[in-house]
């Protein structure tokens, strides 16, 4: 694995973000920090992948790699083979390419990403 290296001091809101990406009940705040680009990702009660963002992306499943952690709400996520995980707050996740995912209950889900902030929720 390459390490990651930080090359200057900075600091950066999720309440002033870099880019922001919207698609139906979702909000993705991104931050590039030197090389590395994060994101607060913020889901609706309703919100699903296969009809808010698969709209703006159109592929199949989502087929982006998600490394991150939970701060509010739950999420489930099913893989394409029907492998099912649950995230809740204070969980760490990480999500390989080739899933659905919904929110549960009437809590938003918010989660802080690391791996796919560049990408996730761009238009096609």
């Amino acid at each position: 694995m390459t390490a990651v290296t930080v090359k200057a001091l900075e600091s950066k809101s999720f309440d002033e973000p870099d880019e922001k990406r919207r698609p139906p009940k979702t909000q993705v705040d991104v931050v590039t920090l030197g090389d590395t680009t994060l994101a607060r990702m913020t889901f609706e009660p309703g919100w699903r992948w296969s009809e808010t963002v698969k709209t703006v992306v159109h592929t199949d499943s989502c087929q982006v790699n998600h490394l991150g952690f939970c701060t509010a709400g739950t999420l489930t996520v099913e893989m394409e083979d029907g492998t099912r995980a649950t995230v809740t707050a204070g969980g760490a996740y990480s999500i390989p390419a080739g899933h659905d995912a919904w929110v549960e209950g009437d809590e938003t889900f918010v989660g802080y990403e690391l791996m796919s902030a560049a990408t996730y929720a761009k238009p096609a």
